[in-house]
């Protein structure tokens, strides 16, 4: 750990918002606290094949760990309470902070995962329901001081969208069996002739191939799309209010009024967004465990 110069450098006279933009949303081997720089731990590449793997620690691995240690902070005492209550034939439910999360669990599991599932969700509304606390809470810490949103990271998007598929892809297969799955890719209707099913099997399989692809591409590409564009914006407006000051101009009122409208919205953008996954994460559950 080592005492770090301020980031916001000025070059030719004037303040390098651009620079001050990409510094924040990329990820590094550095966790920056206050005027403080954390050097994290860096291990040395696995090669397998032509793949090559580089497991060292980054910064956004760092919030990823911390947002999975509060869902779980979140998530089991209240699951314990409830638990504990059910036991004792408690009829009220449970004060404060506790009454608030299981609410919101309860809003997931019945209006999100059991909705968009249907007959036999309880098996997937708890992937559903941690899936959607995880996204909320990594979109909230790159709301904070010296926080980093794992979610601005398309290897994270993209990691919890091949999560995804492999719940769906698995939730299909137990569901329909072996034969009944193959026809989500193999799509040849019956009521034809041999060879109209012939060319519709030809024409239309790798339509359905690749229309399994395209769900967890869209997933990533809509999460990190919008939380990196929403950081963005607010370090954009942020990045003005300094220059403005740094020119003592007034003018520096309006942006920083802007910013905090813009992060007010970053607010609801963060909820929103981990609504979207998890509903569309129980919806595709759901599509391929009742085809009909």
């Amino acid at each position: 750990m080592r005492a770090t110069p301020p980031l916001l450098e000025a070059q030719e006279g004037g303040l390098d918002i651009g620079e001050m933009i990409l510094h924040h949303l990329a990820d590094s081997h550095e966790l920056e606290i206050g005027s403080w720089v954390v050097h994290l731990p860096q291990f040395s590449p696995v090669h397998l094949g032509p793949l090559t793997l580089d497991l060292s620690i980054t910064k956004h691995v760092v919030f990823m760990v911390i947002a999975a240690v509060l869902v779980m902070l979140l998530l089991i005492p209240a699951a314990r309470h409830a638990q504990r209550a059910r036991v004792e034939g408690a009829v009220r439910g449970p004060k404060g902070a506790a009454n608030i999360v299981e609410a919101m669990v309860l809003f997931v599991r019945d209006e999100i995962a059991m909705r968009g599932i249907g007959r036999g969700g309880e098996r997937y509304a708890p992937y559903v329901v941690g899936v959607f606390f995880f996204i909320l809470i990594c979109n909230l810490l790159g709301l904070v001081p010296w926080g980093a949103s794992p979610t601005g990271n398309i290897s994270v998007t993209a990691a919890l969208a091949a999560l995804t598929f492999i719940v769906v892809e698995a939730a299909g297969m137990r569901e329909l069996g072996p034969i009944g799955y193959s026809k989500t890719i193999f799509f040849a209707p019956s009521g034809l002739p041999w060879f109209g099913r012939a060319v519709m099997l030809i024409m239309m399989s790798p339509v359905e191939a690749l229309g399994k692809l395209t769900k967890p591409f869209a997933l990533a590409i809509r999460l990190y799309a919008n939380m990196t564009a929403g950081h963005a914006v607010v370090l954009a407006f942020t990045g003005m209010a300094v220059a403005a000051g740094l020119a003592l101009n007034m003018i520096w009122v309006a942006p920083i009024l802007m910013a905090v409208g813009i992060m007010l919205l970053e607010i609801l953008v963060a909820f929103l967004q981990a609504y979207i996954f998890a509903m569309l994460s129980a919806v595709f559950i759901g599509l391929i465990r009742h085809p009909h």
